[in-house]
């Protein structure tokens, strides 16, 4: 009977955690992402937040996917206007990005788009920076402009192509993600 209250309390505990705060935010492991976003020409709404765990055990960050408004999930991955925010609640190398990101992208994309994408990949690689706990990394994908990566707001730089943000976001958000429960949480699935 403990190990049925235990779940019960788990699961009440999970529902209030992710309940809108009176900000128009959304909170996991005590860390807030806002329900809307906007951008040039259009809004992007929450579509859900998750937290990945490195190992199953340790907590490494919590992300939060937006899609532009009206977008069904099943386009996630279409030329349309999308976010990813991840905030960290470990210590990660900049130069640690670059071949994480490769590696998954190879898992959902053809070694011809790699190929074709490679300097585009190469130029996004080379603008991340080391971060600590409370950093934050966000991805904007606007169509016909392109995917700004973001630094705690300050932006790093631009990469253009709607090929490359499919391949990009994918790792979150493909066929094979970095982690399927992160998916599923972010896609509010």
């Amino acid at each position: 009977m403990k190990s049925i209250k235990n779940i019960a309390v788990g699961f009440l505990s999970l529902i209030i955690l992710m309940q809108p705060l009176a900000a128009g935010a959304v909170e996991i492991a005590d860390i807030k992402f806002e329900k809307q976003y906007k951008v040039p020409e259009t809004g992007l709404e929450l579509k859900g937040v998750g937290l990945l765990r490195y190992l199953g055990m340790f907590k490494a960050y919590a992300g939060a996917f937006y899609l532009e408004e009206g977008a069904p999930i099943s386009e996630a991955l279409a030329d349309r206007a999308k976010r990813i925010e991840v905030e960290y609640l470990r210590p990660f190398k900049g130069e640690d990005f670059g071949p994480a990101a490769v590696e998954m992208m190879e898992k959902n994309v053809n070694k011809a788009t790699i190929t074709k994408l490679r300097q585009q990949i190469d130029y996004h690689n080379s603008l991340y920076e080391d971060v600590r706990p409370g950093d934050r990394y966000a991805l904007t994908y606007i169509p016909g402009r392109g995917t700004e990566l973001a630094l705690n707001g300050e932006p790093k730089g631009v990469i253009e192509g709607a090929d490359f943000a499919t391949a990009l976001f994918s790792i979150w958000i493909g066929q094979k993600p970095i982690d399927e429960s992160f998916k599923r949480q972010i896609m509010g699935l």
